[in-house]
C-alpha cells in the first residue's frame, strides 16, 4: 500500500504542477502584457510544462503497472479511456503554443521583435483550450475512481 501511496502522490504533485504552469502561461499570454521578459517567460514556462507533462504521464503508467489496480483493473474501464484521449487531446492542443513561443522567442532573440496582437490572442485561445482540458480530466478521474 506504501508504494500506491507514493506514486497517487507523485501523479497527484504532478497534476497539480501542470495546472500551475498551464494557468501561468494563460495569466502571461495577453497582448497588453507582452514585452520582452514575457516572451523569455513564457518560452520557459512552456519548456517547464512540457517536461511536467512527461513527468505525469511517467507517474501515471507507474500507477498503471506497479499500482494496486493493475492493467487490467485500469485497461477495463471506459472512463480509463476518456482519460487518456483527453490527456491526448491535452497533448495536441499545447502543440500549437509551444510552437508560437519558441517562434516569438527566437524573433525576440534575433530582432527584438514582439509578437502581433493577432498571434498573441490566437495563442492564448490554444492555451485555455488545454487548461479547460484538464478539470474534465479530473472530473473523469474522480468518477472513475468511485466505479462508475
Amino acid at each position: 500500500m506504501t508504494l500506491e501511496a507514493v506514486l497517487a502522490s507523485l501523479h497527484l504533485l504532478a497534476i497539480l504542477t501542470l495546472v500551475v504552469f498551464v494557468t501561468s502561461q494563460a495569466a502571461l499570454c495577453r497582448s497588453e502584457w507582452m514585452n520582452a521578459a514575457v516572451v523569455q517567460r513564457l518560452a520557459r514556462l512552456d519548456a517547464i510544462y512540457g517536461i511536467v507533462a512527461v513527468l505525469l504521464l511517467l507517474t501515471g503508467l507507474a500507477r498503471l503497472f506497479w499500482g494496486v489496480k493493475g492493467l487490467a483493473g485500469y485497461t477495463g474501464s471506459p472512463l480509463f479511456h476518456l482519460k487518456m484521449t483527453l490527456f491526448v487531446v491535452g497533448a495536441l492542443l499545447s502543440i500549437k503554443p509551444t510552437l508560437a513561443f519558441r517562434r516569438w522567442k527566437r524573433a525576440l532573440d534575433a530582432s527584438g521583435q514582439l509578437p502581433s496582437e493577432g498571434a498573441i490572442a490566437q495563442t492564448r485561445r490554444w492555451v485555455m483550450w488545454q487548461a479547460h482540458v484538464i478539470p474534465v480530466i479530473a472530473v473523469v478521474a474522480i468518477f472513475w475512481a468511485r466505479g462508475m
